[in-house]
């Protein structure tokens, strides 16, 4: 099946908004036989009607599923771009932008401040570090998105200065048909960085997992808008090329039933691969959105700087996991109006070739990046028995986020869990 997503930021000095999404790609059909290994997407004649095609082929007995090419919107808002900050480290460096990764209790210091909203990434740093596997170290992260600035090529794209070549495994470009996931929106980049951007080289920002790998898989063109076949084709390839952990900040249409989705996510849980997308972003969606609600698929919902649910992130219905910080505006009656964005270093001003941190993301986007990282260090942490299943291996890794998530006081329908707790989550038992 064929899903398209439009993406919900916007190049830095084009017009800011969110993207219209179409509810299905036109004349495309998913299509599963029975006994048939793989699904396919079919090409319908231009007279004929998507909606008619698929209620007679879900009538055919040899038709183990059908489905329209649905499309889906990434789960993160624009806003204002900004400059280049200075490099990563107190003081003045990482501390100034990222309240996401700060400490959320104890002493603050000229250093280190306290920030109610943030993870405590630098707890798990330590944490990682005693085990041995320093900045998830060992974990292989799969980014499916607008693909990654992970490389230069010729004048037109250039790696993003904050990546090191040696920190990304083969990727494939599901949109182009080619090996080159090469971005052209700064999406997926901001979404990468939070995962995996170096640290303590001098440049830019700061990521979670910073030595985990980086497997960039292109779904999502420059616009945003992806296939759900060939979303379904990145998933597998994802797990097939040996990924631990799979991101996907984007979202169908509230409601929409993509079994070809719901087929691969199954298959990365057989393979012990875990699975984390956006639960969507209000006025984008209407209500928490698939894959998020997908099996077995942790489902982010966005947090504040100063620890409250995002405005964006009130959806109504089942499926939200977890949150984790996206930034902006909380929702009403919050007792903090801190609303900052998630920095991270990515393409600027339209260019393949320009970097900043733009103050443009906010959204359960951003959420899911940090969700996606924090799996991964926890599976570098040791806190995972070794001799487990692979499908217990996803299990302990969700118990885990979840038990050591901190209750922000919401219903369980906006919060899930709580908020995650990176130091609590990497802790050993």
């Amino acid at each position: 099946m064929l899903l398209s997503a439009a993406l919900a930021a916007v190049p830095a000095d084009a017009a800011v908004g969110v993207s219209p999404a179409r509810e299905f790609a036109p004349h495309r059909v998913v299509l599963k036989l029975k006994g048939a290994r793989e699904e396919r997407a079919v090409r319908l004649p231009t007279a004929v009607s998507v909606r008619r095609r698929v209620t007679a082929l879900r009538g055919n007995p040899r038709v183990a599923y059908a489905a329209p090419d649905y499309i889906a919107t990434a789960s993160a808002l624009p806003d204002d771009p900004g400059p280049l900050s200075t490099p990563p480290g107190p003081p003045g460096g990482w501390t100034s932008l990222q309240w996401n990764f700060l400490p959320w209790e104890g002493a603050a210091t000229a250093a280190l401040p306290v920030s109610p909203g943030g993870i405590d990434a630098v707890g798990a740093w330590r944490h990682l570090a005693e085990a041995g596997r320093g900045g998830a170290r060992g974990i292989v992260v799969a980014v499916l998105d607008t693909g990654v600035a992970y490389r230069s090529m010729g004048r037109r794209f250039r790696r993003s200065p904050d990546f090191s070549a040696d920190q990304f495994v083969p990727g494939r470009d599901f949109i182009d048909g080619d090996r080159l996931p090469l971005d052209e929106n700064g999406h997926g980049t901001h979404v990468a960085g939070t995962i995996a951007e170096k640290t303590n080289n001098g440049i830019g920002l700061a990521g979670l997992a910073f030595h985990a790998k980086l497997m960039p898989v292109r779904v999502l063109d420059r616009n945003g808008s992806g296939r759900a076949s060939d979303i379904a084709r990145g998933i597998r390839y994802a797990v097939n090329h040996g990924a631990d952990v799979i991101n996907m900040s984007f979202n169908f249409g509230c409601g929409k039933d993509v079994p070809g989705i719901n087929r691969t996510l199954r298959y990365a849980y057989r393979h012990g691969v875990v699975t984390v997308a956006s639960v969507g972003n209000l006025g984008s969606e209407s209500c928490v959105s698939p894959p998020a609600t997908g099996p077995r698929t942790i489902g982010v919902g966005g947090s504040t700087e100063g620890g409250c649910l995002g405005s964006y992130s009130d959806l109504p219905g089942d499926g939200v996991d977890l949150l984790a910080p996206g930034g902006g505006a909380p929702v009403a009656g919050c007792p903090s109006v801190s609303s900052r964005s998630i920095y991270q270093v990515t393409l600027k001003g339209g260019s393949t070739r320009r970097f900043g941190e733009p103050g443009s993301y906010i959204g359960t986007s951003m959420a899911a990046a940090h969700v996606s990282a924090v799996a991964a260090m926890v599976l570098a942490s040791g806190v995972i028995p070794r001799r487990v299943s692979p499908q217990g291996r996803v299990n302990r890794v969700i118990r885990q986020l979840r038990r050591t998530a901190r209750d922000l006081g919401l219903p369980r329908q906006q919060q899930g869990a709580g908020l995650i707790d990176a130091a609590a989550a990497t802790e050993a038992g």
